[in-house]
């Protein structure tokens, strides 16, 4: 999974005044909105007794804690802890993650590294949402999230074959007839995307399609749909398909909730069809593609994409696909990867999660590792702490012997006993 990353987590009309826990790259985020209209991203695990802060409150531009009330302004410093005496000072390692957060095209943003402003990828150029037909444009958009038990980087890679479509999609867009893909060049506008187009052959439209999109000649003289998919790091995917009555423009956000667990949020715009009336169906066709691919995708194996590039069989149809890996091992030669250094183990049950370190802790190295709880190896397993306990107690348990035996065989000790006695 890569870090440095802006990441479209959630739709911008759900997130309220009251604080809502999110999961990204195996990391919980509290996420609430500001009675300014601000949206502020923070790590949901207090500093104090680790507590989630998505189970709290706001106060003002400032989230407060359920356990003790302590209160974490946006830029994630505590200024409050009410259980202080009036005049004591707040430590300054009070204090959490607080993530770059931007919002654009229906979507909250969060920036989940510590790259400073000028250094960060930047999000993704979406050009149909400034034509949107509430704006007087000619795009009409859905939106909708899908659950996948898959890795984000197979369905990332899933959404920009084009050689699955006429056996997983067969009868939908794919077209068994003609499974050939057409030799294509790599679109790369830039080092963060790229795209391949083709010309398919669809399938004969059915029921009320047949009636607008009429293609129902045979094959050879049926007209193709020019059609475009590509990738956008850090995890989403374009399909454009231009029809002979309009474009369809589908974008997927496929936010990795951890490494085999996938939430996807899309939005699908279209030309055709703009009235309200044919949202419903809209929203149903694009479910029925997700259905179709998680049924083989959520099987594939390994769960997890190769590093290397010699792991699996490719062909030239999987050009874009291939030029993802690279691109992949690039960044992780960046150290854009998650690590071990980015994971917290606790013991009491054994559990794993991540902490991406944020800009601020760039700015504050000196407070860096003081903002998480203690990682794997600063505090004994159980299974340790038992063995360091019945250490103890049978050292003890010998000391109490020792002392006995001692007493016993000494005459003093014994005059004395009896003296007593």
């Amino acid at each position: 999974m890569l870090k440095n990353f802006w990441y479209a987590v959630e739709f911008s009309d759900r997130v309220t005044t009251k604080p809502a826990r999110i999961t990204v790259l195996g990391q919980y985020l509290a996420l609430y909105r500001t009675p300014r209209g601000r949206v502020v991203a923070l790590s949901d695990l207090c500093v104090h007794r680790g507590a989630a802060l998505s189970g709290g409150s706001t106060a003002g531009e400032n989230i407060v804690c359920p356990y003790h009330g302590w209160e974490f302004e946006p830029g994630g410093a505590c200024t409050k802890i009410p259980a202080n005496q009036p005049g004591r000072g707040i430590p300054n390692k009070a204090r959490v993650d607080s993530y770059p957060v931007q919002e654009r095209y229906g979507f909250v943003w969060v920036f989940m590294g510590d790259l400073p402003e000028a250094e960060r990828p930047p999000i993704p150029v979406w050009p149909e949402f400034d034509n949107l037909v509430e704006n007087g444009g000619k795009f009409r958009a859905v939106t909708g999230e899908f659950l996948w038990k898959a890795n984000y980087e197979r369905i990332l890679e899933n959404g920009c074959d084009i050689a699955h479509a006429p056996f997983v999609h067969g009868g939908a867009f794919g077209n068994p007839q003609k499974p050939e893909v057409p030799e294509y060049e790599l679109e790369i506008p830039d080092e963060w995307s790229a795209f391949a187009t083709v010309s398919l052959h669809p399938p004969r439209s059915k029921g009320l399609w047949s009636l607008v999109n009429r293609n129902n000649a045979d094959l050879a003289n049926r007209p193709p749909v020019v059609t475009s998919a590509g990738w956008m790091l850090p995890n989403m995917i374009k399909l454009h398909v231009r029809l002979s009555i309009g474009e369809l423009i589908i974008y997927d956000t496929n936010i990795p909730v951890d490494e085999t667990t996938t939430l996807v949020k899309w939005v699908a715009l279209r030309t055709f069809f703009t009235g309200a009336w044919a949202n419903r169906n809209a929203v149903q066709r694009v479910l029925k593609i997700f259905y179709q691919d998680a049924e083989v995708v959520n099987n594939v194996r390994p769960e997890l994409l190769p590093f290397d590039l010699g792991a699996e069989l490719h062909v030239k149809s999987d050009l874009i696909a291939v030029h993802y890996r690279r691109r992949r091992q690039e960044l992780a030669e960046r150290g854009w990867m998650l690590s071990d250094a980015d994971r917290i183990t606790g013991d009491v049950p054994r559990r794993e999660a991540t902490v991406i370190p944020s800009p601020a802790r760039r700015e504050n190295p000196e407070l860096a590792r003081a903002w998480v709880h203690k990682a794997k190896g600063d505090h004994p397993t159980v299974a340790e702490a038992q063995r360091i306990g019945l250490k103890r107690i049978t050292e003890e348990e010998g000391a109490d012997a020792a002392a006995g035996a001692e007493a016993q065989a000494s005459p003093t000790s014994s005059a004395t006993t009896k003296e007593q006695a």
